[in-house]
């Protein structure tokens, strides 16, 4: 198996989702922080597998200690030490701001100014702080929490309360810090989220604890695509990291995880022409008939958390278009 070729051709797949899903409709969504998270999460990631920092540093091609310097700068202030430096902004504005542009790469001067400005600008992207001017006389002031909640409602509370419902959906017990810590979402949007899903009757308080129905996003639904694009995703990735991790890489007929890539060479006049563009609707109807007939049986008999054993079954069909299309 060649590691670095798949590894370098799913990196660049993926590139191209997130720069389509960056760029969709017409919305430009921040990525500056994209490089170093990416490097951040990659690298716990590898560590938390037990792979040495000093194998992982030199995967990355760095040097043990530019890789730990690198880390650090990321995962804490060069100012104010013991914090990140997106929480060390955040903070300082808190207790003395509003103040300028200037003022900021002042008081962070320990701090890479580059990341200074990218975290200044997150921070106003996700509507915790405010902006307004233009230069070093930008001032910015931390939003106040009910504008934050009405922030959250506005066109992006679809999107973030059918991604809290999703997480809820696999483990209803999480807090509230714990959802917004997963989902990179500000405490305010979860909780605004939350209450969204109570509202439409997703999501109930019994005896305190959160109820959440199952997750369905039907077929013609213009809320709730992201998540389900989101599961999608994760369900291949896991997928695919499952069978590795288990030394796998070749299908076998008895398998319970995997999938199965087919491509179909059709014309306008070929004889299963419909048939293969059928597909997708005839499988999605029988899995949707299968899935109903499993949470009924479910409802009826109820079994403790520790004998349920999750299934995940995804597809997916895609239609090239022409050449002349694009």
């Amino acid at each position: 198996m060649d590691t670095q070729l798949l590894v370098d051709s799913i990196m660049r797949q993926a590139t191209v989702l997130i720069a389509q899903l960056s760029s969709a409709a017409g919305v430009r969504a921040p990525l500056a922080h994209l490089a170093d998270e990416v490097f951040l999460n990659l690298s716990h990631e590898l560590e938390r597998q037990g792979v040495s920092r000093k194998v992982v540093a030199d995967m990355f091609g760095l040097a043990l200690r530019g890789y730990q310097r690198r880390v650090q700068r990321l995962r804490e202030s060069g100012t104010d030490r013991g914090t990140t430096l997106w929480r060390a902004l955040l903070k300082h504005l808190e207790e003395h701001g509003p103040l300028t542009r200037r003022q900021m790469f002042e008081r962070f001067r320990g701090d890479d100014p580059l990341a200074v400005g990218a975290v200044l600008n997150d921070l106003a992207s996700n509507g915790l702080v405010y902006r307004t001017g233009s230069g070093n006389d930008t001032v910015y002031g931390v939003t106040r929490d009910e504008d934050r909640i009405a922030l959250a409602r506005m066109s992006s509370l679809e999107t973030s309360a059918a991604l809290v419902w999703l997480a809820l959906c696999r483990d209803a017990t999480r807090t509230m810090t714990e959802l917004a810590s997963q989902l990179s979402l500000p405490p305010a949007q979860v909780e605004a989220a939350i209450a969204y899903l109570e509202d439409q009757g997703r999501v109930r308080r019994v005896d305190g604890q959160l109820v959440v129905d199952a997750m369905v996003v039907p077929v013609g639904a213009t809320q709730g695509w992201e998540a389900a694009v989101f599961d999608h995703f994760q369900a291949v990735c896991v997928a695919i990291a499952t069978k590795v991790r288990g030394g796998r890489t070749r299908a076998d007929t008895a398998d319970t995880t995997g999938g199965a890539t087919l491509a179909f060479e059709i014309h306008a006049a070929h004889p299963q022409r419909d048939e293969v563009l059928a597909l997708l609707a005839r499988v999605r109807a029988e899995v949707n008939g299968l899935w109903e007939r499993v949470e009924a049986y479910n409802a009826a008999h109820p079994v403790s958390d520790a004998e349920r054993r999750r299934v995940t079954f995804y597809l997916g069909q895609l239609e090239w278009p022409a050449e002349d299309e694009g």
